[in-house]
């Protein structure tokens, strides 16, 4: 999932990843309590192929997704799929970023559901971790390694119920489609979309559970809430570029292009885009509200019924994974200029990263950038579309019945909130397709401490078994027989 987090559920795996400042600076690891001290046969199952996927390195440019799509694909021709079920597929002109798909057939009553989530992962460096990023560890109740949270723990999971239910011999009403994907956290080839280009046929479907969801664990190690993600911010990086003739460096001028492009960041940097709540958010809000502390709770049932209250927008933008929920964010993270140290600038650029709410499009952040900048040497130009999947619309009501059902039986009662995602995963570019999209997994994490993106990615023990069983009962109700019923 790309700069995702679990800070409350779905929306703050953005806020983990840490500078990389040197070992010597990482915090110690709080233990984490509750994993298993002996493992059942679906567990232990689940943990070989969640070990096979973490220690293949499917890295952008370095690393082979393939690799890994090719070891799953093996266990499915081992546990007895068709080969016509099981399909490697993605561009001849990159043969390290195939995608698995596999076809799980069922009554044919009803459309498929799609499980999805993706195989590559951020690059990790040795050097920057204590051990081999691509060796799966268990540590204080964690197991660590580059993907562990973002998002092999998914796809083992979602790999492992599948093959259990086939060992079991259980016949959903419906087909469960599983898609395992290249190019999520970048690359120049994203698994999803070249699937909906290419070969839509194999990963239609009525709906799709993604990566995006789970819970949130308070300082107790209790749940507090679990989250389904059913909107998310578009990414889009605008480069803003300022151009001059130069000339030497003893003769300066008032137009310099560094100046220019420095007074441009300075005005960014202070403007705050509107709130925009929406279908999603605002549900968000008040629901949260119920397990918040007061200030910010109050804060939160003010701006649903106000979303032009500043006071409550203030107290709510002090903690960064709510300011990012309220409205489209836009910061500078890469800077250019300049070619030689005595002559004046011909050339000098920005990057600025945008996400953005799902009420806007990319063309109209552009322009909100161009008014804030207001100055016509400064460019600015972005590459994404604007996006085509409309307003969030709400849950599948027999997915949202299904998962307060058993996040009532598993995890205490706790209530169950739609989230909308401040990152990006690739349940837009299905939404833009016309597949609706969900993120929600059973995984509970508290605030910020998987550090997915970062050093020393590491999940809970307890809780990747709690999102195993909560998947294999969750896919079980809502593709089975007594889809949409309550859960005895």
């Amino acid at each position: 999932m790309r700069t995702l987090s679990l800070a409350f559920a779905a929306a703050s795996l953005a806020a983990t990843a840490l500078p990389v400042i040197g070992l010597a600076a990482q915090p110690l690891m709080r233990p984490a309590p509750g994993a298993p001290a002996s493992l059942t046969p679906a567990q232990a199952a689940a943990r070989a192929i969640y070990k096979e996927m973490v220690e293949i390195n499917t890295a952008d440019s370095v690393g082979s997704v393939t690799k890994a799509a090719e070891a799953v694909a093996a266990r499915f021709r081992a546990a007895g799929f068709p080969a016509n079920d099981i399909h490697l597929v993605g561009p001849a002109s990159a043969p390290a970023k195939q995608n698995l798909i596999v076809r799980y057939r069922g009554k044919g009553r009803g459309r498929p559901i799609l499980l999805l989530a993706h195989l590559d992962v951020v690059q990790a460096r040795r050097s920057d971790w204590a051990h081999d990023p691509f060796l799966m560890r268990e540590e204080n109740g964690y197991f660590l390694g580059r993907g562990v949270a973002d998002d092999k723990s998914m796809a083992a999971i979602l790999t492992a119920n599948l093959l259990r239910y086939k060992q079991e011999g259980w016949v959903p009403e419906r087909d469960l489609i599983l898609a395992l994907t290249a190019d999520e956290e970048g690359g120049n080839d994203n698994g999803v979309s070249w699937l909906i280009a290419n070969h839509r046929e194999l990963i239609d479907a009525e709906y799709a559970i993604n990566e995006g969801g789970g819970g949130t664990l308070g300082p107790d190690d209790q749940p507090l809430f679990h989250s389904i993600q059913a909107a998310e911010k578009v990414y889009e990086d605008f480069t803003l570029t300022v151009r001059n003739t130069g000339g030497h460096s003893s003769v300066p001028r008032k137009d310099n292009a560094i100046y220019a492009l420095a007074a441009a960041l300075g005005r960014i940097q202070v403007y705050t885009f509107p709130v925009e709540l929406n279908d999603v958010t605002r549900p968000f809000f008040e629901q949260t509200a119920k397990v918040e502390m007061p200030s910010l709770a109050a804060a939160m049932r003010a701006i649903v019924a106000n979303p032009s209250d500043t006071v409550a927008a203030r107290m709510l933008s002090t903690d960064p994974r709510y300011a990012s929920m309220l409205r489209t964010t836009c910061v500078a993270t890469m800077l250019s200029g300049g070619h030689a140290p005595n002559a004046l600038p011909q050339l000098a650029t920005a990057n600025v990263n945008c996400r953005i709410a799902p009420t806007s499009k990319a063309s109209q952040v552009k322009a909100a950038l161009e008014r804030v900048v207001n100055d016509s040497t400064v460019q600015i130009t972005g590459t994404r579309a604007d996006r085509t999947d409309g307003a969030p619309a709400a849950i599948n009501p027999g997915l949202l019945r299904a998962t307060t059902e058993l996040t009532k039986t598993m995890f205490n009662g706790v209530p169950v909130i739609p989230t909308m995602s401040t990152g990006a995963t690739d349940g837009y570019r299905l939404r833009n397709a016309g597949i609706p999209t969900y993120g929600v997994s059973g995984i509970f994490s508290a605030p910020g401490e998987t550090n997915a993106h970062g050093r020393d990615e590491k999940l809970r023990i307890r809780s990747f078994y709690d999102g195993l069983d909560f998947l294999y009962q969750l896919v079980k109700q809502v593709a089975g027989p007594n889809a949409g019923k309550p859960i005895s």
